[in-house]
């Protein structure tokens, strides 16, 4: 039995019976989280606040970590079973104190759902200079499931979502240089190399979590019509991108391929929750089901082999450590 998706291994369609169109409603029927405990990180807006939604929907408590808590609040006003934690990934003492939290409570962790992120920023860097969305996107996560990964053990079974994106196909990860500081910072090639971060980081978890009842897994959402995500970006970067016409205008075009937010979640919901994915992990996911590698070259659909080597998981897992003064050891 293959036991790792190194280079892919693992990248063939379930047949899971669901498609690109399919809600994160459907994907839920039927699964009883009732007892379960979760976390999702941006729980309040967007594909997060629909993901909080559909797991509280199912019986699952929801903690919902975010970093502006009055407007969390107001997003999350008429849901069941969540409780409102603050966090923000920027912030590396704010990631601890959470964990902390968490982790002292003595409650089981069966569900991490590390979904906040940032995208198309310009250059910024956070307190320790490491680039913002390599920070957030990425390393942020690794430390969060470091110091929570003691609750997750005692779920005896748990799954860890991370978000990633189809826009890890804007570029590699740069081992040596990932902050730019000896290169033009670009900010899709940064948004790049943070998710191609996460998917390795994705696989390797679930590699070395093999024994300790731990699954992991990343996944595109899509692209989707009405969240903040590229709030920050300049409007020149979506022109440039052919995405809308000389006065911003989206084009219908493109407008026709976005999916809804429900939508968008279920890829996540799926992941998340699915008993098709029972034995299997370390799987970049998306229209809730196992991508296809594609080749390293151009954009389409699909998980780039090279966000599955190994080898550069490894280095990054060391790197990670390095940079986060964590030593995780599963």
């Amino acid at each position: 039995m293959q036991h790792s998706n190194y280079h892919g291994s693992l990248q063939q369609p379930l047949g899971s019976g669901f498609t690109a169109k399919s809600t994160s409603g459907e994907v839920i029927r039927g699964i009883d989280l009732r007892g379960k405990t979760v976390i999702v990180t941006g729980g309040n807006t967007g594909i997060g606040l629909e993901t909080t939604r559909t797991l509280a929907s199912a019986g699952a408590t929801v903690i919902v970590a975010a970093r502006d808590l009055e407007k969390a609040k107001r997003n999350l006003e008429g849901i069941e079973r969540v409780e409102l934690e603050s966090l923000d990934l920027m912030d590396p003492a704010s990631i601890d104190a959470f964990a902390g939290r968490f982790t002292r409570s003595g409650r089981p962790l069966d569900i991490l759902v590390n979904n906040a992120g940032i995208m198309w920023v310009p250059l910024r860097r956070d307190s320790r200079g490491i680039e913002s969305q390599f920070a957030t996107n990425y390393l942020a996560v690794f430390q969060l499931t470091a110091m929570l990964w003691p609750a997750l053990l005692r779920a005896k079974g748990a799954r860890v979502v991370n978000v990633s994106s189809q826009g890890h196909q804007f570029g590699p990860l740069d081992l040596d240089d990932p902050n730019f500081l000896h290169r033009d910072y670009e900010t899709l090639l940064a948004y790049g190399q943070s998710k191609t971060a996460l998917n390795l980081f994705s696989m390797e978890m679930d590699a070395r979590a093999a024994t300790s009842q731990v699954r992991v897994y990343s996944l595109h959402p899509g692209s989707i019509k009405g969240t903040e995500l590229a709030r920050d970006a300049a409007p020149e970067l979506f022109r440039s991108m052919g995405l809308v016409d000389a006065e911003g205008k989206l084009l219908p075009e493109v407008e026709a391929t976005l999916k809804t937010i429900p939508q968008g979640a279920a890829t996540t919901v799926w992941c998340a929750t699915s008993p098709q994915l029972k034995d299997i992990g370390g799987v970049y996911c998306s229209d809730c089901e196992i991508a296809q590698l594609v080749a390293d070259t151009g954009m389409s659909d699909g998980v780039r082999a090279s966000s599955l080597n190994p080898d550069d998981a490894r280095r990054l897992w060391k790197l990670s450590e390095q940079l986060t003064g964590i030593r995780f050891t599963l």
